[in-house]
């Protein structure tokens, strides 16, 4: 007999799979057979959270996943470490959220824009979480406005949250209710102690900071699918330093950034990198004032990273 569930935890070796019984929603710990490792030399994990599976039960009462069914979506990133393959965060997702700190440690604007790149290119609705709030200083106002602006007008809704402020985390919440989402963000951001607060039933263990490079100090080792009490699911991902991208060409880069989608059309030659070629659209907007300096910085830098590979 073979029964449905989804993938709540994976450590590599056995796949936490919760599922519907009589009594409610269990969870059993099943193996992978080896013919599934080999359909996709791609990725380091053929399996990810949220991912849907069918399974049959063993004898020992452990699971044998004997399907992975077709997701609807997924959030992948390249590996780092000199790992071979692409590693995927989570499947089956209604919204990402990537979770950056005003202060300890500073917003990274290059992982940012690398991470709603992939959500473009992957059609996940993304969203900005600006974490740590309370850190913020009179001189920073001027920065969080307008960082907020650009972001928002972009459709990538921005949540300045802290977790001394209760009413940035009912916001928080509200924008979390009956969906499941993916928080993804490098360590030490706060996004436990977010989740913690949120979910307290949860208590997940909180790092430090590093104070000789503020970064941050892992505390999450596995992905994990969490249930919210207030409806939906949230999957907390280990830090994250790198934000590589995945089967994205050079040529197409300018079709995950929405203020280009309309001024790319106006360029001379057909794959304009918007780099460096006469007659761009792209480059025009840009010095007429219709693309942010710090948005088109960021692109230049990843289309060089992408032309490296």
């Amino acid at each position: 007999m073979e029964y449905r569930g989804r993938v709540v935890e994976s450590t590599g070796r056995w796949y936490e799979v919760s599922y519907q019984q009589d009594e409610g929603m269990e969870n059993i710990s099943c193996r992978l057979p080896g013919r599934f490792r080999l359909e996709d030399q791609k990725l380091t994990n053929p399996i990810a959270v949220g991912d849907f599976v069918q399974f049959s039960i063993n004898e020992d009462g452990t699971g044998r996943i004997e399907k992975i069914e077709d997701r609807r979506n997924y959030l992948i990133r390249e590996s780092t470490h000199h790992q071979e393959g692409n590693q995927i965060l989570a499947a089956n997702i209604d919204r990402a959220y990537v979770v950056q700190a005003i202060r300890q440690p500073i917003l990274k604007r290059g992982f940012l824009d690398r991470f709603l790149v992939t959500c473009e290119a992957y059609q996940i609705p993304a969203r900005i979480v600006l974490n740590k709030m309370d850190l913020a200083t009179e001189q920073d106002q001027a920065f969080i406005d307008d960082f907020t602006e650009l972001y928002d007008s972009l459709g990538y809704h921005v949540l300045l949250t802290s977790i001394y402020d209760e009413p940035s985390l009912e916001k928080l919440k509200d924008d979390l209710r009956d969906k499941t989402s993916v928080f993804v963000g490098p360590s030490g951001v706060g996004k436990t102690s977010l989740l913690n607060h949120i979910e307290p039933s949860i208590d997940r263990k909180v790092g430090a900071i590093s104070h000789y490079n503020e970064k941050g100090i892992h505390t999450t080792t596995f992905a994990k699918l969490l249930p919210l009490h207030f409806g939906g699911y949230l999957v907390d991902t280990p830090g994250i330093r790198e934000f590589g991208l995945v089967n994205i060409e050079p040529w197409e880069l300018s079709l995950f950034f929405p203020e280009m989608l309309e001024y790319r059309q106006q360029c001379k030659f057909n794959n304009c990198t918007h780099s460096h070629e006469p007659g761009c659209g792209v480059v025009n907007a840009f010095k007429e004032g219709h693309i942010h300096p710090d948005r088109y910085d960021s692109y230049l830098n990843i289309l060089d990273s992408l032309e490296e590979d």
